[in-house]
């Protein structure tokens, strides 16, 4: 079993899954939803800084990601405030993520940074406009079996 066969589709739903999960942060803390801020069941009160910025690109990057909409610059935004979040909030607290509780920023920074250098696709909006001016830039076995 090869796993370049399989990247075309595992590819896609990595970064919808990942999207998803980004955006579930920014709602929780932008509107309430799903426990709210820290658990408390409440918004981050608008314009706090720098929670409920970072609530809103976690929303918006979240979205553009899981929709596989400007994948590139959306991912690279949300790891660029996912760093900020480790070094400017986690890592005063100690060295390493697990001792500072910046095991999520740490990740996600990560991940982010590879859906934006991979980007979108198959199964994305980005996939589609390219199709439609002959161009594609998707995750393809030829990609992956060229490194890239």
């Amino acid at each position: 079993m090869s796993s370049p066969r399989f990247a075309p589709i595992v590819w896609p739903l990595f970064r919808i899954v990942v999207g998803l999960l980004f955006a579930c942060h920014g709602a929780s803390g932008i509107f309430g939803l799903l426990g709210g801020s820290r658990g408390t069941g409440e918004p981050i009160p608008a314009g706090t800084w720098p929670g409920w910025y970072a609530a809103l690109i976690q929303l918006v990057c979240g979205l553009l990601v899981l929709a596989g909409l400007f994948t590139r610059p959306a991912a690279l935004l949300a790891s660029g405030s996912m760093a900020y979040a480790y070094f400017v909030v986690h890592q005063p607290e100690g060295l390493m993520p697990i001792e500072n509780g910046g095991v999520n920023a740490a990740l996600y920074a990560w991940t982010f940074l590879v859906i934006a250098a991979f980007g979108a696709g198959a199964w994305s909006l980005d996939a589609l406009i390219a199709g439609r001016r002959g161009k594609a830039d998707v995750v393809t076995d030829e990609k992956i079996g060229a490194g890239v």
